[in-house]
């Protein structure tokens, strides 16, 4: 998940540090009760990006 933080705080260094981690934790959280559990990284950095992207 520290990786997911650090790629999605290069990609919008304007958020903060805080912002993008409570965003990343966040759609983890929506993500982890899924069946499938396999993918979460991934999906729980798509989710925060596209979420980052409209603030």
């Amino acid at each position: 998940m520290r990786q997911v933080i650090v790629r999605l705080q290069e990609r919008f260094p304007d958020a903060s540090e805080e912002e993008v981690a409570r965003v990343a934790r966040e759609e983890l959280d929506a993500l982890w009760q899924l069946p499938v559990q396999d993918y979460l990284t991934i999906l729980t950095e798509r989710a925060a990006k596209k979420r980052l992207k409209k603030r």
